[in-house]
């Protein structure tokens, strides 16, 4: 079904209001899409003969907020197999159930710079990394379970949670991937003797064809990215689907590896971390910010979507989204400075981090002494960076007291913004 404009924007819109008059942000996705629906440069995934029947016309781009706003342009709510945008989510779960030392017991962390199915190898019979088939293989044989049955159901369970709904499987493109994935059984079987295989090779191989063959739409790939941009919370649900941790390092994963040997001008030109699959999805992010979902089939020598790349291309270029943009000055943490009788009330405000921290405490520290106190006023806050905060809870016993016992420095922080 197309959708030219909904979106989930917390406003309540009447029937006949077109949602484009109060939701800027489609009107942006929407000029994106228009800039790339021209482009009929490449051709559907043929060598799954499933794919090979699919309708190249369709072209949809969402994007869900952290804070649980989704946008929407297209053909948003068509849906199609997730492929190989499934492999940052599987990846994820078995990173969050196993810890990064046993992954990478199994797996590797490096680009492999070859093509999603080539056969990269390290020396050690560790695949390079999990965003190439050979990995995800890895990666799936490591999910919880014994048989194919119980490590997709937890597969299934654990990107229902990511999308925020139930995921359905496509039983005619599973079949048609597992009738022809001789050559991912031949990376399993490669894996298996080298003994970084953690399953048997057809419980693994059967496992991954169906967590590619589950289905999906733009919209549910921005709420899965938007879960990873949060840390693992959906902004939907704000249900904890993965630590903080296996999301950071997911994302790591995704920015270096996510579009195969494509992944470095990726980065240089896109900038924001991402995984395409050749259903022709492509899955995005801004850490912290939002998620982005893109779709359209065509697909170019890489296996990416054509219009998706332009997409997120345009989306980036055209608004400044490349996580690595400079932003400038930052407005300074210190809101303002009262001096009472003795004392100095340091009003602080806003998301501080570690440059922050360093700020305020550069520029109030000298104004300690013997005859005072400076008091840092959390009031304002709304958040504090782990190593910010350890760093401030730090600083009442470094600068110690003054001669009639009063502590130099004091802490009021009424809303517990400095808590672990």
């Amino acid at each position: 079904m197309a959708d030219d404009g909904r979106s989930d924007a917390g406003y309540d819109a009447d029937d006949h209001h077109d949602p484009r008059l109060t939701d800027p942000v489609h009107r942006t996705l929407a000029g994106v899409l228009d800039a790339a629906r021209p482009n009929t440069d490449g051709a559907v995934a043929d060598y799954i003969p499933e794919l090979a029947d699919v309708d190249p016309e369709p072209i949809a781009i969402a994007l869900a907020s952290a804070r649980g706003s989704v946008h929407e342009a297209g053909d948003s709510r068509v849906e199609f197999t997730i492929q190989s945008a499934s492999k940052p989510f599987v990846f994820a779960l078995a990173l969050d159930a196993l810890g990064l030392e046993t992954m990478t017991r199994h797996v590797g962390l490096e680009p492999s710079g070859e093509p999603f199915n080539a056969i990269s190898l390290e020396a050690s019979g560790r695949p390079d990394n999990p965003m190439i088939n050979a990995g995800a293989i890895v990666a799936t044989s490591l999910v919880d379970g014994e048989t194919t049955e119980q490590k997709f159901r937890e597969i299934r369970k654990g990107l229902s949670r990511f999308a925020g709904r139930g995921l359905e499987l496509d039983e005619s493109v599973y079949a048609s991937e597992a009738a022809t994935g001789d050559r991912n059984r031949a990376l399993a079987y490669l894996t298996h003797a080298a003994g970084t295989l953690a399953a048997p090779v057809d419980v693994a191989t059967d496992t991954y064809f169906r967590q590619c063959a589950l289905v999906v739409t733009a919209r549910d790939l921005a709420v899965m990215a938007a879960t990873l941009a949060t840390g693992g919370i959906n902004p939907l649900t704000r249900e904890r689907v993965i630590s903080n941790d296996a999301a950071r390092w997911t994302t790591s994963m995704m920015t270096s590896c996510g579009m195969y040997d494509a992944s470095g001008e990726w980065l240089l030109r896109v900038g924001l971390p991402a995984k395409s699959g050749v259903g022709g999805g492509i899955v995005a992010l801004q850490p912290e910010q939002f998620g982005v979902g893109t779709f359209s089939p065509r697909l170019d020598e890489r296996g990416n979507s054509v219009r998706g790349v332009e997409m997120l291309t345009t989306l980036s270029e055209r608004y400044g989204l490349h996580m690595l943009d400079p932003r400038g000055e930052p407005l300074s943490p210190i809101a303002s400075l009262d001096p009472d009788d003795g004392t100095t009330i340091a009003l602080l405000r806003g998301d501080i981090r570690f440059a922050g921290m360093e700020e305020v405490l550069t520029r109030l520290l000298p104004l300690v002494n013997d005859d005072g106190c400076l008091v840092l006023d959390f009031t304002g806050v709304t958040r504090v960076g782990g190593g910010a905060s350890r760093v401030f809870r730090g600083v009442v016993d470094l600068a110690g007291t003054n001669p009639d016992g009063r502590a130099r420095v004091e802490i009021r922080d009424p809303d517990g913004v400095l808590r672990d």
